[in-house]
């Protein structure tokens, strides 16, 4: 269930979700002229085009529009490509084969919004509304660049293709809402930032790479991101960092199926976790958590080892922290985990504040008014 105690929505939440955080960007040859003409259904593209109008084409496999040479610019001009007729597995809105940009329109109601092979490519104020997968990365290695676009209604936001497609993707003051998966990512290194996810049904599913969100909002969620250990030690997310980003009133952190978070490396800074329906467990080789308000969650933060065959203890810092008023016990580090604990403060927690018999104490923690007790495993000033 999510959660907002008392209705009120905290000023640092407020004001990330109401303002942007980065500067704009412009897409490449926005100073150069295209050619405005009405183009048809199935064309390609081989030299800068403005649409004149909309543009309805039947859910063929041929797409909708194909660019086919580098450095085009294709200025939708505020139009609508979408699909008419009957959804069909193969039906795919522009495709480009080549560097290039899209920018000022809609795409919608394809198997598949927009499709890249190479790069780098640049999607600039484009909406990709209820298709089922917005964005695809079809094959070999490529640089994705989406600003100042939106992301509503696609079963799955941005995807790639099974061990053929790999590289980087950027997302910048764009925003996900009322989508099922957002970021499905495979073999890519993904930054975010100065971005919003509000109303889907995941927002990360991490299989193989590494993913950093900064000053960004994740909020109304039903699950922030899907982190599960793969036996193989190979297919797993290598890094999941969180810096200067509000989590707020989500219904988990974790899916059903995998509940907790198992990234081999998980960094939390300067960051707020507000009033979300249940607590963070997380599994991993090292942290960096810092600076961070843990308040009001219907559970605290749970670290572990990750469930390795023989898995090496947890290490690295977790200070300057506050866990307030969260259900459960602010902190709990569960052995042979030896994160390094120093300055963080657990105060109206129902459980422990603290509870880590094999951390290490770094000094300066303290602890007030938690329903079980103060600390176990370090010294709590009161």
């Amino acid at each position: 269930m999510q959660r907002i105690r008392g209705g009120v929505v905290t000023w640092p939440l407020a004001l990330l979700l109401l303002a942007g955080t980065t500067a704009k960007a412009s897409p490449q040859g926005e100073g150069e002229a295209s050619e405005a003409r009405a183009v048809r259904c199935g064309e390609v593209l081989t030299r800068n085009t403005r649409l004149t109008r909309d543009l309805s084409c039947p859910g063929a496999p041929d797409p909708a529009l194909r660019i086919a040479a580098p450095g085009v610019v294709l200025d939708l001009g505020g139009h609508t490509v979408r699909r008419s007729g009957p959804a069909t597995e193969d039906s795919m809105g522009i495709v480009a084969e080549e560097g290039s940009t899209v920018r000022n329109g809609t795409v919608r109601g394809f198997n598949s919004g927009y499709v890249f092979d190479s790069g780098p490519v640049w999607l600039h104020q484009v909406a990709l509304l209820d298709n089922q997968t917005a964005i695809y990365h079809r094959q070999g290695y490529a640089r994705i660049l989406l600003t100042d676009s939106r992301m509503e209604g696609n079963a799955v936001g941005m995807s790639s293709e099974f061990d053929a497609a790999n590289g980087v993707v950027e997302v910048r003051g764009s925003r996900f809402t009322g989508n099922g998966t957002v970021l499905f990512v495979d073999d890519h290194e993904v930054s975010v930032s100065g971005s919003t996810f509000t109303s889907n049904a995941n927002v990360l599913y991490c299989f193989y790479g590494r993913v950093r969100f900064r000053s960004s909002t994740l909020a109304w969620n039903t699950s922030v991101a899907d982190l599960a250990w793969n036996n193989s030690g190979f297919d797993n997310c290598w890094e999941l960092v969180f810096d200067n980003t509000v989590i707020a009133n989500n219904t988990a952190f974790g899916t059903p199926e995998h509940p907790n978070w198992e990234p081999f490396d998980f960094q939390l800074r300067n960051s707020w976790v507000m009033n979300n329906g249940g607590g963070l467990n997380v599994a991993t080789r090292t942290v960096d958590i810092r600076g961070n308000v843990w308040r009001d969650n219907a559970g605290g933060l749970t670290l572990a080892d990750l469930p390795e065959f023989e898995p090496p203890p947890l290490v690295g810092a977790v200070r300057n922290n506050r866990f307030l008023s969260n259900d459960s016990d602010g902190l709990r580090v569960l052995p042979v985990s030896t994160p390094t604990l120093a300055n963080n403060v657990c105060q109206g927690n129902t459980g422990w504040g603290i509870y880590a018999p094999t951390a290490i104490d770094g000094g300066g923690n303290a602890a007030r008014g938690n329903g079980t007790g103060g600390c176990v495993g370090v010294v709590c000033a009161p």
